[in-house]
């Protein structure tokens, strides 16, 4: 061998240098379908896998979000009343039994209560993106959910203003930043007109009345408590607590001018404010001799874009002469229909929204 390869470099410079351009060329055809998958040239590249959203949620959590979202489950009455507002309610694959606003999220899939949804039918549904409300939902879902490597981001509104930033950071996490955008700027422009109208009045002072037995209500720190201020209205109630437990007798002693109701069903209401009328209790409040007695819809009771018709709503009727638009008996509140409980006490406080 050593002799022939001798023979093979003593041979004419000509020829060597054939073979090591020959050489070469092989080398550099080898060489050319790697440098072609690097540089997506000479070789299809294979479908990159959905890109990851960063992004820290209302509750401090980092959530990685799959982009673009295209299948959502809702967990909460407020964010499915939120996605429609967003006009998203194709991507809307399953939301929970309380979720009854629009009527059409009746129609969705159904994954159980915002306290106990089974984890298998939300899986099943195949979400990118699962949406929940901290007071709605309990965190062992959020922590089964991830351990199932499902991105849950999370909402937590204490106030008006709160409704409005988390509506718009929802519409970007989806994609649909110029809608949201839109919403939201249409709700400031009817709180900034309703704040015009309202002008230097006096507040009312009210009881929010959440559940009458036990009694709640809504302190000043929740949404609610904000929501009334923009109204027009201030709560009586002044406590830490979003949904305080308070006594009739302490209702009796700060004697609110008015008292909030929010119904569903009004016809039902009237034969519910008949009937408190006759409890002695209630009869010592000057509020329910002289009905003064102000009952909106129930969309008071969930951080979504749908609260700003209950504040407008209860403006109305706390203030009829700042609306002459609307007339109302003449320095009274429109008359109630009366009074409806808005569902079971954690339903009104925690899953409505």
């Amino acid at each position: 061998m050593g002799q022939r390869s001798d023979k093979l470099h003593s041979r004419d410079p000509r020829v060597r240098g054939l073979f090591i351009a020959l050489a070469l060329a092989f080398l550099l055809a080898l060489a050319l379908p790697a440098r072609g998958r690097e540089q997506g040239t000479a070789i299809k590249p294979e479908p990159s896998s959905s890109a990851l959203l960063e992004v820290t949620d209302e509750t401090g959590r980092r959530v990685k979000v799959p982009q673009p979202v295209r299948r959502i489950v809702s967990l909460a009455p407020s964010l499915t009343e939120t996605l429609y507002a967003l006009g998203v309610q194709d991507r809307l694959v399953g939301v929970t039994d309380s979720c009854d606003y629009p009527p059409e999220a009746r129609r969705k899939p159904r994954v159980g209560g915002p306290m106990n949804p089974s984890l298998e039918q939300v899986i099943a549904l195949k979400p990118d993106l699962v949406v929940m409300a901290k007071t709605a939902n309990r965190l062992e879902t959020v922590e089964a959910l991830e351990r199932l490597s499902v991105a849950v981001y999370g909402t937590d509104s204490h106030s008006v203003e709160d409704v409005l930033i988390s509506t718009e950071q929802l519409a970007g996490l989806i994609g649909v930043q110029e809608e949201g955008a839109a919403l939201v700027a249409g709700l400031r422009a009817r709180l900034d007109q309703l704040q015009r109208a309202l002008g230097d009045r006096a507040p009312r002072r009210v009881l929010f009345v959440v559940w009458l037995d036990p009694l709640i209500s809504a302190g000043p720190r929740s949404f609610v408590g904000d929501a009334l201020r923009w109204a027009g209205a201030q709560t009586v109630i002044g406590t830490k607590q979003d949904w305080p437990h308070v006594s009739l007798e302490e209702v009796v002693r700060l004697q609110p001018e008015y008292l909030v109701f929010a119904s569903s069903h009004p016809e039902q209401a009237s034969h519910d404010f008949q009937a408190l009328r006759q409890k002695p209790g209630w009869r010592i409040l000057e509020a329910v001799r002289k009905r003064r007695i102000a009952l909106i819809s129930d969309a008071v009771n969930r951080p979504a874009p749908r609260l700003i018709d209950a504040i407008e709503e209860l403006a109305r009727q706390l203030h009829p002469d700042a609306f002459p638009d609307k007339p109302g008996p003449k320095g009274k509140a429109r008359p109630p229909h009366g009074i409806e409980a808005v569902g079971q006490v954690q339903e009104a406080c925690a899953c409505g929204r």
